[in-house]
């Protein structure tokens, strides 16, 4: 389970670039319109739609399994837009109103503990054994850095992965804490058409 940093942080300046995004874009505009795709000179994959004045989440899926990053983008473009159960399908007629953006994942190393992260700089990937296979402890005592810090993240992540019941310091103190940071970038439809209308006559 996973969980994307709130602001990600630019950790290598050239690692993502707006060719991600209008690669993705063109993904979702061929499958949507019949198009013939722009070739890829390469993660996560985030469309945004513009409601109101503001950008508001429309879908957002990736991996963490290696694979070509051309492949990668193409894939979870559509991926993202068509299978992200939070929302419908993105379609036709919200094109024009889109943003999608690009992270590419990051200085990934292990947590100490299920808190050895920080909102905002950190992405998380966590895993954990089913509670009913939890040896309990004979204490709920938070774990060392729970009393260390007055901010402590909220674990919806253990919600997100479909738990359902009491979380307790058992649970918490179980978890496998993968972190990352990224590198993101942003386009809009606008930007995109230019680069579409741009390269669409050179193959």
């Amino acid at each position: 389970m996973s969980l994307l940093p709130a602001q990600p942080t630019a950790v290598t300046t050239d690692v993502c670039a707006s060719e991600h995004c209008f690669h993705a874009f063109d993904a979702l505009y061929c499958s949507l319109t019949g198009s013939s795709p722009i070739p890829v000179n390469p993660l996560f994959v985030t469309w945004n739609i513009k409601q109101r004045g503001e950008w508001h989440l429309r879908g957002c899926i990736g991996t963490f399994e290696p694979m070509p990053i051309h492949q990668g983008i193409a894939d979870y473009a559509l991926i993202s837009a068509f299978r992200d159960t939070r929302f419908r399908k993105i379609d036709k007629g919200e094109l024009e109103l889109l943003q999608c953006s690009i992270s590419l994942l990051t200085n990934f190393e292990y947590g100490e503990t299920y808190l050895d992260w920080t909102v905002g700089v950190h992405g998380i990937h966590i895993t954990f054994p089913h509670p009913n296979l939890i040896q309990l402890s004979s204490s709920e005592t938070p774990s060392p850095r729970s009393s260390s810090s007055g901010n402590i993240p909220r674990l919806f992540a253990i919600h997100k992965a479909g738990w359902r019941h009491r979380i307790t310091e058992d649970l918490r103190r179980s978890i496998i804490l993968e972190r990352y940071q990224s590198s993101k970038y942003s386009v809009t439809w606008e930007e995109y058409i230019q680069w579409r209308k741009a390269n669409e006559g050179q193959y």
